[in-house]
């Protein structure tokens, strides 16, 4: 099988020492003392690329379980919860509320726009009876990204519980879980982290564990209770068999971000620099504002079948970048430039490629996108700086 250069928004690009990492021999992680010590110092180290003194966890399962793990444990029947949404991940939060017996309440963006600080203000205002909130720090889909350094302690201000979905930012955007009140912040092995899917990462506060031991009702899930894993480190015991080599994988990613000092920089340069290219051909970005580092959303000129379009990247470029779904399917464009995407060489190809997509189905760009992209892109960076 021939593999593509992945310029998606997840699963990105794994660097070798990863790859390496993961064919290591491996012990039994439910039985093997040594291994309980690994788990905890891989939850440290990403605790200090999200800033937090906080509990950090690793999950067996892609980011979507840190998503209903955290509505299982802290939804009670008939709890009020607040979502937070202007795009199709952030609306999703409310069929786990659902699920577990909670009533959501929206709080409804523009889908074009970051959400307004000063309008979710006044909406707090009138109603704050909530037992948490949620909120998406990037949503993939389309792009967006939201203050969530403003939206939870506006929250927290008012008593409620914050759990974000950071899976599409976590590692290349910035995220000060503490400073910011963030009671569960919830990731993903696959996107900015650059390891294989698998694994969800999460911070859970002691707020977060508190209103968990308070339930009147037990979690209703195995799987999806975070509660079991309070006390792993000192009763020895897992909740169940750790996959043990995508978490020695997983380990080596974050050193790799915790070893680049520009991480956050590069993301930042080169998003705005893709960006600018995008706009420089004559292409229409999705977002209006809130741009993300990690992911670029551009609009399907009108007469292009963006299927066949990408289609046409990989068969002749080999290079795959992505669509969207829900109210997005077939509009846009999305190029994932984060984690081990977001380096100079892999998008300036990246655009090249569809740039030239774009002209075999009859679009002409009207400056290069490439050469606008290298133009606007002064922090070049070596390949492994």
């Amino acid at each position: 099988m021939k593999v593509p250069m992945i310029m998606t928004p997840g699963p990105t690009q794994v660097n070798e020492n990863v790859r390496f990492s993961r064919a290591t021999q491996t012990t039994n992680p439910d039985l093997d003392l040594q291994f309980y010590d690994f788990y905890k110092e891989t939850c440290e180290k990403i605790g200090k690329m999200l800033k937090t003194k906080n509990e950090v966890r690793v999950l067996s399962g892609e980011g979507i379980l840190g998503l209903e793990a955290a509505c299982a444990s802290l939804t009670e029947p008939g709890d009020r919860v607040l979502v937070i949404e202007n795009g199709i991940f952030g609306e999703g939060f409310a069929d786990f509320v659902k699920l577990y017996g909670g009533e959501p309440f929206f709080f409804r963006g523009d889908k074009k726009h970051k959400i307004s600080i000063e309008e979710l203000k006044n909406f707090l205002d009138i109603d704050s009876d909530f037992k948490y909130a949620t909120v998406v720090h990037c949503d993939t889909p389309s792009g967006a990204l939201n203050d969530i350094n403003e939206i939870c302690p506006l929250l927290k201000e008012k008593g409620i519980l914050t759990v974000v979905d950071s899976v599409a930012a976590m590692g290349g955007e910035e995220i000060k879980v503490d400073d910011w009140k963030i009671d569960i912040a919830i990731g993903g092995s696959q996107k900015c982290i650059s390891a294989p899917p698998g694994l969800t990462l999460l911070s859970i506060s002691e707020d977060a564990f508190k209103a968990m031991e308070n339930r009147k009702v037990p979690i209703a899930s195995f799987y999806c209770n975070l509660l079991s894993w309070k006390n792993y480190y000192e009763d020895k015991w897992f909740p169940y068999t750790p996959p043990i080599s995508d978490i020695v994988g997983l380990s080596t990613a974050i050193d790799n971000i915790l070893k680049d000092d520009n991480i956050l920089l590069r993301h930042d340069k080169i998003a705005s620099a893709t960006r600018a290219a995008v706009v420089y051909a004559g292409l229409s970005l999705y977002m209006k504002d809130g741009f993300s580092n990690t992911v670029t959303v551009v609009q399907v000129p009108h007469g292009i079948d963006d299927k066949k379009l990408r289609e046409y990247m990989v068969q002749n470029y080999n290079v795959m970048i992505a669509g969207s779904f829900g109210y997005l399917e077939g509009r846009v464009l999305r190029i994932g430039h984060m984690g081990e995407n977001a380096y100079p060489d892999k998008v300036s190809y990246t655009l090249f490629a569809l740039q030239k997509a774009l002209e075999h189905y009859g679009f002409k760009c009207e400056h290069d996108m490439c050469k606008t992209f290298l133009d606007n892109s002064p922090f070049v960076i070596s390949e492994k700086a």
